[in-house]
């Protein structure tokens, strides 16, 4: 029997998968009656093939809509085939999802068949050397089969390799499309010659070759002696049009214009949350499972998952006849009741909009039990007053439970809600629980932590999402505009959600202690931090900024201009596919690096690299860097100027990066550059109102301090124990001279040391940093190891601990979790064993800052009114408004709360400025 090779390039027939699972698998649908059995079939061979072959390089081709070139040529070319079946037809598009979301590649090219692909990139594999194994149950496939090239037909375990397609045909590869052209095929319509079966073929292919040979030896033919072989030339005479019209047909085509290549088809990490929304929509209720298991999303099989019991329907999970909609003050007044007595209260507010500066307040739901809850409408157009509660009674009777401490509460994102009643007048507190943030701390890579992944992943439950009651698009309706009808139970429906995903999450967290404490000491502590920052809002100066708007179109043109003359023509210098052709077509540019289709990339990394020896590039960056201020932030920052307040309020999440770190969007404050003048222009259009100051508080070189705290290396130890400049000790040991002999260049290699060891950077990198030989840089590096060995420990440990429990953990116990650490692809490990590296101390910084936000927040709200507010939080910085007479007090208290956040083996160090803006002060 023929042998697999080691790790080939697996090319799967996905149009012989689906017919084959079609014809097979039973009559499944879903509980909405569509048919689902096609799609369990194929994703369950595909599953098969993932848990049986090793590989990274993979593709699943299907063949396209419309007709192919064989029908222009051959009009009748599986003319008798039927039309595809509906239930069949409807299956396509949601395999098709599957498949990208299990990270598979998928091609479907027009005008070619799914064996027209496959030839062609398994030929440009084989040529490549690159071992091939294409998954299908279509013969013809076997003229591909070469040294290189082997065929499997998943469904009798037969492997063909050359050997392989003598002993089933009795011929070799080379001769299987004359025999296919000679015998014809009825399913596909290819005529053949009459009376020529396999037997018949088989004997003139090896008695005297293929169809040129065969007729160019007709008279040869009669003494093969096989049984018709005298009247066998005639036979071939009168259908020598059919015959080669036949071979033609049965050719596969080598040639396909792909904007793929072979070692491009790479399986990436599966999207787990597209996966769960996809089986919990085919309700496939065991591979559903698996997703919703904690798993890291990696799609194996085992023996069980096989088993047709996998595609049965999800029964019904949640039982939404509890909910009810509160229309009157008697019902309200007895859910009220059941809230004061109730351990934890679900709360979920419905707006009009997303904006927590401007939505209005549409309605409130509840929840104290799983499977019991309430929707309140107060605000929705179409219902006459007598029909609905009044906004401010309601409120009112709310107050006193939403403002007590005592009393617990849970949210799905709650900062969002409190931010919400603030606007009417209610400060909520008791904000104990939140699932969003369970989720996050509980595994922040796991997936997405919104309400419909979280109902998928740990409650299999598909929620009524917003789209199905309001619609999409331009058209797509405000909560306030939608039926009660609808609006009842998608608004009760969260709350109940809610409160039973808090019952499964907070399990989850309280497990371990040390994520028990990252959640209830920094996670939820910082809620009500964010929402009071958020509503504080930032003042700019919109004037400065179109000032610098119109400075930097001045600018963009001068460089579209000077573009133009480098290039010798006019081009959109904001158009990839136009650069292309321009830098590699025309100007003949070294090509560094492909897009995922193909063609030359042209991203930042690129151009940075060409820009050291040409000028075009250099002109495209400087470009590039200036449109997006100008978009991102000179242009857009008036513009979102809240007319209330005079304010811009960014807001900031919790629940997205992977290592703990707040992010922040409309606008993003973590982005604007500091170290270039365009950047901290923005920054001075962030000004101090009339009798403030902008107070700026950060903290040096934390990272490194947790660095040194975490390896315990004792020379890092002590250069900051000694209040040493740390780049500066590091050259000095490194090079072996007096801390006062190190020069300006010096220190600057010291420091991309420094900061290239936190983020992994190899010698390669250091060397491109530094412009040095990558065998300098790696000496450099050798002796820093050598001068700091704890950090070398540290590096090798972390990797090690990593790989065998597959995360890692800040100083306080967050959990970072790294799916990658044993991949198989040596990139994605290697970057996954960087992040090992790198995340306990980018976790640990933003664990830091966090607590420091909380006891800062503390201290101010003990503060006379308007003395000093926290306005902005930006990577390690914190950004203040001040009164002028009581900058230097505030300053000092705020420096002496952030550098208490944590107890080092270093000192923390937290550096405040002061100006009449945000660069001033930083």
């Amino acid at each position: 029997m023929a042998t697999i090779p080691e790790n080939p390039l697996i090319l799967i027939d996905g149009s012989s998968y689906l017919y084959r699972a079609y014809h097979a698998a039973p009559n499944f649908t879903n509980s909405d009656g569509e048919p689902t059995g096609a799609v369990y079939g194929v994703v369950n061979m595909l599953r098969s093939m993932l848990r049986q072959f090793s590989t990274e390089h993979i593709a699943v081709i299907f063949d396209a809509k419309g007709k192919t070139f064989r029908d222009e040529m051959y009009p009748e070319y599986k003319a008798n085939r039927p039309p595809m079946p509906d239930d069949l037809r409807s299956q396509i598009e949601p395999l098709h999802a599957v498949i990208k979301a299990m990270g598979l590649p998928l091609i479907s090219i027009s005008g070619v068949e799914a064996d027209d692909v496959i030839g062609t990139l398994a030929c440009q594999a084989s040529k490549a050397g690159m071992p091939v194994l294409i998954s299908t149950g279509d013969k013809d496939m076997a003229q591909l089969v070469d040294q290189n090239i082997t065929l499997i037909n998943t469904m009798t375990d037969v492997v063909m390799d050359p050997a392989g397609v003598v002993d089933k045909f009795g011929i070799g590869p080379e001769l299987i499309i004359d025999y296919l052209a000679l015998m014809g095929d009825k399913v596909d319509n290819i005529p053949g010659v009459p009376g020529v079966g396999e037997k018949t073929a088989k004997a003139l292919l090896t008695g005297i070759g293929g169809l040129d040979a065969l007729y160019a030896n007709l008279d040869d033919i009669p003494a093969l002696g096989f049984r018709g072989s005298k009247t066998m030339p005639k036979k071939l005479l009168e259908h020598k049009d059919a015959a080669y019209l036949s071979y033609e047909l049965a050719t596969i085509k080598l040639d396909v214009e792909l904007d793929v290549t072979p070692d491009q088809l790479v399986k990436t990490t599966p999207d787990t949350d597209e996966l769960t929304k996809l089986f919990g929509q085919l309700q496939f209720r065991r591979w559903l499972a698996e997703m919703l298991d904690g798993s890291d999303g990696r799609i194996v099989a085992d023996e069980k998952s096989a088993a047709p019991a996998a595609a049965k329907p999800v029964a019904p999970v949640i039982d939404r006849s509890g909910y009810e909609t509160v229309l009157d003050e008697a019902v309200f007044s007895q859910w009220l009741e059941k809230l004061s007595a109730a351990e934890v209260v679900a709360f979920d507010t419905e707006t009009d909009g997303l904006d927590y500066m401007t939505a209005n307040l549409i309605g409130v739901s509840f929840a104290v039990e799983e499977g019991k809850a309430a929707y309140v409408p107060v605000a929705h157009d179409y219902l006459d007053a007598p029909a609905q509660l009044n906004r401010d009674w309601v409120l009112a009777q709310l107050k006193p439970l939403l403002e007590d401490p005592s009393k617990d509460k849970v949210g799905q994102n709650l900062k969002f809600d409190a931010s919400i009643l603030a606007r009417y007048g209610i400060e909520m507190q008791g904000i104990r629980f939140d699932t969003m943030l369970e989720s996050y701390v509980f595994n922040s890579v796991v997936g997405r932590h919104d309400m419909d992944s979280l109902s998928l992943r740990y409650l299999e439950h598909k929620t009524i999402s917003f789209e199905d009651i309001a619609g999409k698009g331009k058209k797509q309706l405000t909560f306030n505009q939608i039926d009660l009808e609808q609006a009842g139970p998608y608004a009760a429906e969260d709350a109940d959600i809610t409160l039973r995903l808090h019952n499964v999450l907070v399990e989850k967290v309280n497990a371990d202690e040390k994520l028990k404490s990252v959640f209830e000491d920094i996670e939820m502590p910082l809620v009500p931090v964010l929402s009071r920052m958020e509503r504080t809002g930032v003042l700019i100066d919109s004037m400065l900024l179109g000032a610098q708007s119109t400075e930097i179109a001045a600018r963009l043109d001068e460089l579209e201009k000077q573009a133009f003359e480098v290039a010798g023509e006019e081009f959109n210098l904001s158009s990839p596919k136009q650069l292309q052709a321009i830098l590699f077509e025309k100007m003949g540019l070294p090509v560094l690096k492909k897009t995922p289709s193909g063609t030359p990339s042209t991203n930042e990394e690129v151009l940075q690299e060409l820009a050291l020896d040409y000028p075009l590039p250099k002109l495209i960056l400087e470009y590039r860097s200036l449109a997006k201020l100008k978009s991102t932030y000179t242009d857009k920052l008036p513009k979102m100027v809240n007319p209330a307040t005079g304010r811009v309020h960014t807001s900031y999440h919790q629940a997205v990066t992977a290592t703990g770190r707040l992010s922040s969007s409309d606008p993003n404050l973590q982005n604007i550059p500091v170290r270039n003048d365009e950047g901290r222009r923005i920054r001075q259009a962030f000004i101090a109102p009339t009798g403030y100051k902008v107070l700026a508080v950060d903290y040096s070189q934390i990272e490194l301090r947790i660095m040194a705290h975490l390896s315990g290396d004792q020379a890092l130890l002590d250069a900051f124990n000694h209040g040493k400049d740390i780049h500066a000790a590091t050259a000095a040991e490194i090079l072996g001279i007096p801390l006062e002999s190190v020069t300006s260049e010096q220190r600057r290699r010291a420091k991309a040391i420094n900061f290239g060891l936190i983020y992994g950077m190899s010698a390669f990198g250091l060397a491109k940093q530094l412009d040095m030989g990558r065998n300098e840089a790696q000496d450099y590096m050798n002796v820093y190891f050598e001068r700091y060995p704890g950090v070398l420990e540290y590096m090798e440990s972390t990797r090690n601990q990593a790989s065998e429990q597959g995360y890692v953990e800040t100083l306080f116990g967050r959990r970072l979790h790294l799916p990658d650490i044993k991949s198989r692809n040596g990139m994605r490990r290697k970057a996954a064993e960087r992040a090992a590296i790198n995340a306990p101390m980018q976790g640990t910084a933003a664990d830091i800052i966090k607590r420091a936000m909380v006891m800062v927040d503390e201290w101010v709200g003990l503060q006379p009114e308007g003395r000093v507010r926290l306005l902005m939080q930006v990577h390690d910085e914190l950004v203040f408004e001040v009164q002028e007479s009581e900058v230097d007090n505030v300053s000092a208290e705020v420096r002496r709360l952030m550098e208490s956040a944590a107890e080092l083996a270093v000192p923390l160090i937290a550096d405040a400025g002061i100006g009449d803006n945000w660069d001033q002060a930083h």
